[in-house]
């Protein structure tokens, strides 16, 4: 059904096929085609127009196998691209993330994903690593803000443990038991009052965050219909979202953040920062967080303490090739050499 309507489109899709190996021997069973043999006659008459992506080695195993798919197919060869950009990608995933996961993004933590993935997690490709980084990062954030706030649990859990005191204490009749428990009633009013307040911040804080998330996705979904109209040449539709609805929705969402801005100390974390990026990045790899939050320049900085700590008896070794490391970074050693000869 879907090749017949690619077809009748007479050129207007381009198909986009992920994983294009896996086409080759699906769906086949006794005396049925597989996926890649209804492709190629279509492919072969020009009826339809298909980009594939796979990996070299899943290519080399399977598409180079079948000839006559091979040569459907004009491979292009698509490097990895540089930290920069992913970085300039990520920007661009950003407002769907934030949307999806009713969070807010920091620009830090898109530079953050990129620079940490690239450097420690070596077994997968950017960008992959990092959207994947900011993804757990913000579903993480977004668990924590459904979860009951941790001084909110602690006072719960507290008043369950003072009210089972309470129950068994007012089966004793010695003086001692009934001071014990009118402490116990007066804390339990505390904590409650407390607990009551706590409750209710963390409420609107909620419906706050959900208001903001209602929003960002009518905006997104007003600027869908609004280059969907400029592609359909729909101009008066394009004007009224334009100039109407998506000024309607900007304008509240700015009045919220002001609410936020201009609000008490929140209860809610709802920015995914770079620590929040290097926390995910520790779990996978196990590195302590402070290692990976440590700067470039620090690190270089504490190389010979850290040397000395590791190494002992060795000073002078030490010494030479923390010297020669940093005149490396530095950009003054000899060319070929580590360092200066001593």
């Amino acid at each position: 059904a879907v090749l017949t309507e690619v077809q009748e489109a007479a050129g207007q899709i381009v198909l986009f096929l992920d994983e294009l190996h896996t086409i080759v021997g699906a769906g086949k069973t006794e005396g049925a085609q597989d996926a890649a043999n209804r492709l190629k006659p279509l492919l072969a008459r020009g009826e339809l127009h298909c980009i594939g992506a796979t990996t070299l080695e899943e290519y080399r195993k399977y598409i180079e196998k079948d000839t006559a798919l091979e040569r459907r197919f004009q491979p292009a060869l698509i490097a990895e691209p540089s930290v920069q950009d992913t970085i300039s990608i990520l920007r661009g995933l950003k407002e769907r993330y934030d949307i999806y996961h009713g969070v807010k993004i920091k620009d830090s933590a898109l530079v953050s994903a990129a620079v940490l993935s690239e450097r420690y997690i070596s077994d997968r490709f950017l960008p992959d690593k990092a959207i994947d980084l900011i993804d757990e990062a913000a579903a993480k954030l977004r668990t924590e803000i459904d979860s009951m706030p941790v001084e909110l649990d602690e006072i719960v859990r507290k008043t369950i443990q003072l009210e089972i005191e309470k129950e068994a204490l007012k089966m004793e009749k010695d003086k001692t038991s009934k001071e014990r428990l009118s402490r116990i009633e007066k804390s339990l009013a505390d904590l409650n009052e407390k607990g009551n307040s706590l409750r209710s911040q963390w409420e609107e804080e909620k419906k706050h965050l959900q208001k903001v998330r209602e929003l960002k996705s009518l905006i997104e979904e007003v600027k869908f219909q609004i280059e969907k109209a400029e592609r359909n040449y729909d101009l008066n539709k394009a004007a009224e979202l334009k100039y109407g609805s998506l000024i309607k929705f900007e304008k509240d969402l700015e009045e919220l953040s002001s609410m936020e801005a201009e609000g008490p100390a929140r209860m809610l974390k709802e920015e995914v920062g770079e620590e929040d990026i290097a926390e995910v990045v520790a779990k996978w790899t196990r590195i302590p967080v402070s290692k990976l939050m440590q700067g470039e320049m620090e690190k270089l900085m504490n190389l010979g303490d850290h040397l000395h700590e590791r190494v002992i008896g060795q000073d002078q070794a030490v010494n030479a090739v923390s010297d020669a490391i940093l005149r490396a970074r530095a950009g003054i050693k000899e060319p070929g050499k580590p360092g200066d000869k001593k």
